[in-house]
């Protein structure tokens, strides 16, 4: 999977959903990479974190090779929920990498450790409680406003993580590249010294869109071939 996205971004994978009528599922904003330019893509093994690495160490136990550790830790930030020792065990079952609903600590041995690993930070402090473990602890991981499980794949760069259904993965990332190529192509007329107001047919839009106030210009975009928007 990862080679599958190599040469795509999670703003092309969000894009081609919103194309593709896939439901989006993008993180918040703010998650980021221990390491700046690491990237994973896996199907989701999703834990959810109750103060105990115990969660994490039966995901692992059932994880197979390039599956991504998606963890739930609530978006606390009182409290680191993984370290140096858990990423250790991650890289030793053979997971692709970690994106976690929180945040993280032992960050220079994270990085020394070269597994992508994607939090909302860091942070000294581990947990200091002990809470109730619930059904589904190994089921689904909520991220945000989203939940993540055994169907999803996952996407993380730079840019943030989206979820994508398993199932619609192909069609998605196939939508993406073509998305891609199309605004490689702008981005090298528009250093060529054609605008992208002349490459979209702005002035066009503007008639039309002066003759039929309902004329949108993503609906201009799709006429054009365009996809600066979607």
């Amino acid at each position: 999977m990862l080679e599958a996205f190599a040469d795509l971004s999670t703003p092309l994978v969000a894009d081609a959903c919103v194309r593709c009528a896939v439901p989006l599922r993008a993180a918040p904003a703010g998650i980021r990479a221990v390491t700046a330019g690491q990237r994973v893509a896996g199907r989701v093994r999703p834990a959810r974190h109750y103060g105990s690495v115990d969660v994490f160490l039966e995901a692992l136990g059932r994880a197979g090779a390039g599956d991504v550790l998606v963890i739930d830790n609530g978006g606390r930030t009182d409290e680191a929920c993984i370290g140096d020792l858990v990423v250790l065990e991650a890289r030793a079952a053979g997971v692709a990498g970690l994106v976690v609903w929180g945040l993280h600590r032992d960050t220079p041995e994270l990085a020394a450790i070269g597994l992508p690993v994607f939090s909302y930070g860091s942070c000294p402090a581990g947990p200091a409680r002990l809470d109730e473990r619930e059904p589904g602890a190994l089921a689904t991981a909520r991220f945000g406003p989203h939940l993540a499980g055994r169907e999803d794949i996952v996407f993380a760069d730079d840019d943030g993580v989206v979820f994508v259904p398993a199932g619609q993965v192909d069609t998605v990332l196939a939508a993406a590249g073509q998305i891609g190529e199309v605004e490689r192509d702008q981005a090298r007329r528009i250093r060529d010294g054609q605008t992208l107001r002349r490459q979209t047919a702005f002035d066009d839009y503007l008639t039309r869109r002066a003759a039929d106030p309902a004329y949108t210009f993503r609906q201009h975009l799709r006429r054009i071939g365009g996809a600066i928007e979607e």
